[in-house]
C-alpha cells in the first residue's frame, strides 16, 4: 500500500461516520436490489493456446470449455467512438461521416455506418470503496442529481464499489431514483474493512458481467486514486504482460486492456490524486498512439499508478479527469455526461477482414467537408481495438446482432 493511501485511511475513516448517518437515509427512498459480489461468478483461467485470460463459471472444471467474449472473429462490424474538441475545449457537434476519415493498421477504411450519440448509452459507474477514496463519496447526492440532469431518459447507468472485492450495487436501470439510492447506499456507508484496493480487476470483472452482449455505446467511469494492489505494476512496462511461470489464473494488465477493448467499453477515470504538472492534455494527445510507460515518462515526476490509469484510457477509449482540478465528483461526472453525449460512432468492415486476431490500431482523422469545424480541432477515439482468438478447436458463438464491439 502507497504512503499516499495510508496517510489518507484515519481522515476517511473519521468522515465516515459523520457520511454514514444522511447516505442511509436518501438510500431508503428506494429499494434497491441485494448487492452482489462479482467476484463469485467467474473463475478466470488463462488459454494455453492463445495465452488470452478466459472467464468461466466457477468450479467448472478443467475441461469446461471457457465463456467467450461476446465480441468474436465470426462478426465483423467494428465500431470506434470518437469526440471532437474545439481548441478551447468546446465539443464540436453537427459532424457527419464526410467530415471523417477512418484507417485500421494505416488503411483507409470505407465508413459504412454513421452515428452522432443517438443510440442509448450503458454507462457504469465503478467506485473505489477503500478508506481512502470515501470521503469523496459524500459528494454521491450531488452527484445523483448532476448525472440524472445531463443523460438522456433511455440511457442506463449501473453502479458498482470495489475494494478486495467487487460488489453490484444496481444492475443497468433507467430509474434515477434507484440510481441515487445506490449512489447512497448503506453498503457505500460501510467503508470496506481492508487496505486493498483490486482497481484493475474491478474494471475486468465489470466489464465481463455487465457489458457482455450488450450493444450501443459503452463506458465504464472509475472513481480512483489509482493505487492498484493487485496487478503488481511497476515502472518496468513488462510488469503489464502475464508473467511467465505465473499462475495461471493471475490476471494481467494486458488482460484488462483486452477485455474491454474486445467488449468494446470506453474508460472515463476520475483521479482523486492531482494532476501531475507534466500529464497536460497536450501531453497526453501527443501520446495517444504510443506507450506512455516509459522511463522518459518516470524523469517527468509522474506517479506510476497515475500513469497506468492513463494508459489503460489511452488503448481503450475515453479520458483522465482529475477531482481538485473539476471541482468535485458532480462536476467530473457532468462532463463525462456531456462528453459522452456528443460522440460520433464510425462502423466500418474491415478491409483486410477479421481472420487475424489480435490488436488493431485505429486512426480518426477530420477531412474538410461540408461541415465547418474550428480550426485546430482535435479528434479522440482510442488508439485500438482487439479482436480475440477463438480457443483452439472450439467453435465460437456468434455475437448477438453480428456485431463487432466498438
Amino acid at each position: 500500500m502507497g504512503r499516499s493511501r495510508r496517510i489518507r485511511l484515519a481522515a476517511a475513516f473519521g468522515l465516515g461516520m459523520g457520511l454514514a448517518a444522511p447516505l442511509v437515509i436518501v438510500a431508503q427512498k428506494a429499494t434497491l436490489p441485494r448487492a452482489r459480489v462479482l467476484d463469485s461468478n467467474v473463475e478466470l483461467r488463462r488459454d494455453a493456446a492463445t495465452g488470452e485470460m478466459r472467464a468461466q463459471p466457477p468450479n467448472a472444471g478443467p475441461e469446461a470449455p471457457p465463456v467467450a467474449p461476446a465480441i468474436r472473429a465470426r462478426v465483423s462490424l467494428v465500431e470506434v467512438d470518437c469526440t471532437v474538441s474545439a481548441p478551447d475545449g468546446t465539443l464540436v457537434r453537427g459532424l457527419t461521416r464526410n467530415d471523417f476519415r477512418l484507417t485500421e493498421d494505416g488503411a483507409e477504411q470505407t465508413i459504412a455506418s454513421f452515428d452522432a450519440a443517438t443510440t442509448p448509452a450503458s454507462i457504469a459507474l465503478l467506485l473505489d470503496d477503500s478508506p481512502s477514496i470515501f470521503r469523496e463519496l459524500g459528494e454521491s447526492r450531488d452527484a445523483a442529481r448532476s448525472l440524472t440532469r445531463s443523460l438522456r431518459p433511455e440511457d442506463e447507468v449501473a453502479v458498482a464499489a470495489f475494494a478486495d472485492q467487487t460488489r453490484l450495487l444496481l444492475p443497468f436501470s433507467r430509474d434515477r431514483n434507484l440510481l441515487a439510492a445506490a449512489l447512497a447506499s448503506p453498503d457505500l456507508a460501510r467503508v470496506a474493512d481492508s487496505s486493498q484496493s483490486f482497481i484493475y480487476q474491478a474494471a475486468y470483472l465489470t466489464a465481463h458481467e455487465l457489458f457482455s452482449g450488450r450493444s450501443g455505446r459503452k463506458v465504464i467511469v472509475l472513481l480512483t486514486d489509482g493505487e492498484d494492489s493487485g496487478l503488481g505494476l511497476t515502472w518496468d512496462p513488462a510488469s503489464m504482460h502475464a508473467r511467465p511461470g505465473a499462475a495461471g489464473r493471475a490476471l494481467a494488465f494486458d488482460d484488462v486492456a483486452r477485455e474491454l477493448a474486445s467488449q468494446g467499453v470506453a474508460l472515463y477515470v476520475i483521479s482523486t490524486e492531482g494532476r501531475p504538472r507534466a500529464m497536460t492534455a497536450a501531453w497526453l494527445a501527443e501520446h495517444r498512439n504510443e506507450p506512455i510507460v516509459t522511463p522518459d515518462a518516470r524523469k517527468l515526476g509522474i506517479p506510476e499508478y497515475t500513469l497506468y490509469l492513463a494508459e489503460m484510457v489511452r488503448q481503450v477509449g475515453g479520458d483522465v479527469y482529475f477531482l481538485r482540478e473539476v471541482g468535485g465528483l458532480a462536476e467530473a461526472y457532468r462532463r463525462i455526461a456531456l462528453a459522452v453525449s456528443a460522440e460520433y460512432t464510425l462502423g466500418y468492415y474491415p478491409a483486410a477482414g477479421t481472420a487475424r486476431p489480435g490488436w488493431r490500431e485505429l486512426g480518426v482523422e477530420l477531412l474538410p467537408g461540408v461541415n465547418a469545424f474550428p480550426v485546430g480541432a482535435r479528434v479522440s477515439h482510442r488508439a485500438a481495438y482487439y479482436l480475440p482468438a477463438a480457443p483452439r478447436d472450439r467453435p465460437l458463438p456468434r455475437a448477438a446482432g453480428d456485431r463487432m464491439g466498438r
